[in-house]
């Protein structure tokens, strides 16, 4: 393994995961509800997708970058719809919730470990645009990856670098979690799924005029 090429690759990891959008989003709003395990998990899904993107473009895989790149107006639609269902469910209810912080209709579909992160895996994956986010991030900072060793090193530190990220953020919200009052949780997941909700409609909004 090439350290050099794994330290590029934790970097790459971290940069894109941190560009916080419907996704981190959806993992702050889990970590809140659910705990910081529940957060955490899912962040791991997160990477899970990263590095599956990220050694796409690390192995050159060109013909499947293009055909992800195809058809990324249907998967766009597809992630927006699902963002919006996740809004909509979340947002219901926690207007009929007013006493427990929970969001009822996430928990009943999204139980567990293993749903956590299989769910969060899926989402990621509709939004193809990824790749290319992962494919500059490899020019700009020279990740050239020397054979299959090389690009290992580098998919293996791209997840890593974003499990890193998730670890940070939903350690930080499960310890402000504690403090918060239902109240305030409260308003705080309206917020996020109305945002969630934005970030749906735009999705769809790309997907159909694209």
């Amino acid at each position: 393994m090439s350290s050099e090429l794994f330290l590029r690759g934790l970097a790459i990891g971290f940069a894109v995961a941190f560009a916080l959008g419907p996704i981190g989003l959806l993992v702050i709003r889990r970590t809140i509800d659910r705990g910081w395990t529940y957060g955490f998990l899912s962040g791991v899904g997160v990477a899970t997708a990263d590095a599956m993107y990220g050694a796409i473009a690390a192995f050159g895989l060109t013909a499947v970058s293009q055909v992800l790149v195809g058809i990324d107006r249907p998967l766009g639609i597809i992630g927006g719809a699902v963002l919006l269902v996740l809004s909509a469910t979340s947002l219901r209810s926690t207007l009929r919730t007013t006493d427990a912080p929970v969001a009822r209709a996430e928990r009943g579909r999204l139980d567990g470990p293993l749903a956590a992160w299989a769910s969060m895996v899926a989402l990621t994956l509709t939004n193809p645009a990824t790749i290319l986010s992962f494919a500059a991030l490899f020019a700009s900072i020279g990740a050239g990856t020397n054979g299959l060793a090389g690009a290992a090193s580098v998919v293996i530190g791209v997840f890593l670098g974003s499990v890193a990220w998730w670890l940070l953020l939903t350690g930080l919200i499960a310890g402000v979690r504690a403090r918060l009052t239902p109240r305030i949780i409260r308003w705080l997941n309206i917020a996020s799924a109305l945002i969630i909700g934005a970030f749906g409609l735009g999705a769809i909004a790309l997907g159909v005029l694209g």
